[in-house]
């Protein structure tokens, strides 16, 4: 659970900044809203506020109303996850940094080789934390 993981902390109403691992997305097809929140460690309430303010994620939607998201659905949340949590981000700021980069290309679903190395930064630093807690004996 995140209450225990002592690498996580809370700040403001509801905001994790977490830097625990996230666990690995499945080759399912679809995956419904309360299967995305354990795979991001979000609440299902967040991910339906996203909904609204980013643009970019549009899980589909079945009979019901139900939301059905994709594998590349779970990589735009946590894109967003980590730019509102980590870098610092307002909503406002992220959706615009989405919105440029989704400009940038005729098709959203292809990202821009400037947003493919921030990412390949976040996971270069996430890389380089998980060898130092193996070298220092943290991570048995």
């Amino acid at each position: 659970m995140l209450e225990n993981n002592p690498s996580s902390s809370r700040t403001g109403k509801g905001i994790r900044q977490d830097k625990e691992k996230l666990p690995p997305i499945s080759d399912k097809f679809y995956f419904a809203i309360g299967e995305v929140g354990k795979l991001c460690h979000l609440e299902p309430h967040v991910l339906r506020y996203w909904e609204q303010e980013f643009p970019q994620l549009k899980p589909s939607k079945r009979s019901g109303n139900r939301r059905y998201y994709e594998a590349k659905d779970i990589v735009l949340v946590r894109c967003i996850k980590t730019l509102l949590y980590e870098e610092g981000y307002t909503i406002e700021g992220a959706r615009a940094l989405l919105s440029r980069e989704e400009s940038k290309q005729n098709r959203p679903e292809h990202y821009t080789q400037e947003f493919t190395n921030f990412i390949i930064a976040k996971l270069e630093n996430l890389l380089e934390e998980m060898n130092s807690d193996v070298e220092e004996g943290v991570v048995s």
